[in-house]
């Protein structure tokens, strides 16, 4: 039995809960991509929702207990994705969501928290200074602070993919990975219905705290975080998170910046679709290692396209598939 801090009787039961725009994502085979890369590939479009990421299934986990408990605000510092699909649940709920940012996030990103009627309150420097100042504005207010990946609703929202997954036969799962509530609840169903399956996490080499913890099954912090892939680019894991993450997956892999952006431009030739770097981190971790994957049946969760067109045109403009 799996010694984590999720629960599958709970996350059956976060499926009567959140939205069902937010359920039963699309998970189709793509030969065309698979013939690349030499290997049976299929996505599961975790963008075909209001929110385009898979945020929506935690979010809507959070504010429904918010509603119980009589609440009315709740904050989190968010690198664009969390802070749309909280104002997303929020604003359904009638809820008052404050989201601390970087200035640095995609600009795209911080103009849909905008226009989803969320108070977005911008910070100098990286997420990690967001979360701090999220954490002085929830004790200021004395409101809910939202802790992505710590808060486990995070967490079993996220593994109700993975009960989606587990009714397909497949050999792979690749789990883009940054705070880790994507790859530690999607693990966890995995491995508790079905063992078998390879659950392999992947991040950019210019943002490798998590990746370096999981090898080293300690913390490992980094000063500073350089890529493209701005959902994943965290520099301070979570030791509970990191605890959960040991527990479930099989491997965490680092990718090229060089990889990421091949993978956009293969996602958009071979199967349409529009992708942040952070989706493209399942097919960078093919291209760089081919003959680990040959022959297999492969899933990428494809978790998120709230990317900048100009920046998008620039880097799938730039990059030829390998």
């Amino acid at each position: 039995m799996l010694r984590t801090r999720l629960d599958l009787d709970r996350i059956h039961a976060a499926r009567r809960v959140i939205n069902p725009v937010f359920l039963n994502t699309p998970m189709y085979r793509c030969d065309a991509l698979g013939s690349q890369l030499g290997c049976t590939v299929s996505v599961k479009l975790e963008t075909a929702n209001p929110v385009r990421s898979f945020k929506g299934r935690g979010t809507e986990l959070v504010t429904s207990l918010l509603t119980e408990q009589g609440r009315t605000a709740v904050v989190c510092a968010s690198a664009g994705n969390l802070g749309q699909a909280l104002s997303w649940s929020g604003r359904r709920r009638g809820l008052d969501v404050t989201v601390v940012a970087s200035r640095q996030a995609p600009v795209a990103k911080l103009n849909r928290i905008r226009a989803l009627g969320a108070e977005l309150e911008l910070v100098d420097g990286d997420f990690e200074m967001a979360r701090e100042r999220a954490v002085t504005v929830a004790r200021q207010r004395d409101i809910r602070l939202l802790e992505d990946s710590l808060d486990i609703e995070t967490c079993e929202g996220a593994a109700t993919i993975g009960l989606e997954l587990a009714e397909t036969p497949v050999d792979t799962v690749l789990i883009a990975l940054g705070g880790g509530a994507m790859a530690t609840g999607v693990g966890y169903v995995l491995k508790t219905l079905t063992p078998g399956v390879e659950v392999i996490c992947v991040q950019p080499m210019g943002a490798p705290a998590m990746t370096r913890s999981f090898h080293e099954r300690r913390v490992i912090t980094t000063e500073s975080a350089d890529t493209i892939a701005d959902g994943v680019a965290g520099r301070y894991p979570i030791p509970e998170v990191l605890d959960d993450l040991l527990a479930v997956a099989d491997d965490a892999v680092l990718v090229h910046e060089s990889s990421i952006v091949a993978g956009m431009q293969m996602l958009l030739e071979h199967t349409g679709l529009v992708v942040e770097p952070s989706a493209a981190l399942g097919v960078a971790a093919v291209l760089e290692d081919r003959d680990r994957f040959a022959g297999r049946h492969v899933v990428s969760v494809i978790c998120g396209s709230n990317v900048d067109l100009d920046a998008y045109h620039r880097w799938v403009g730039r990059s030829e598939p390998e």
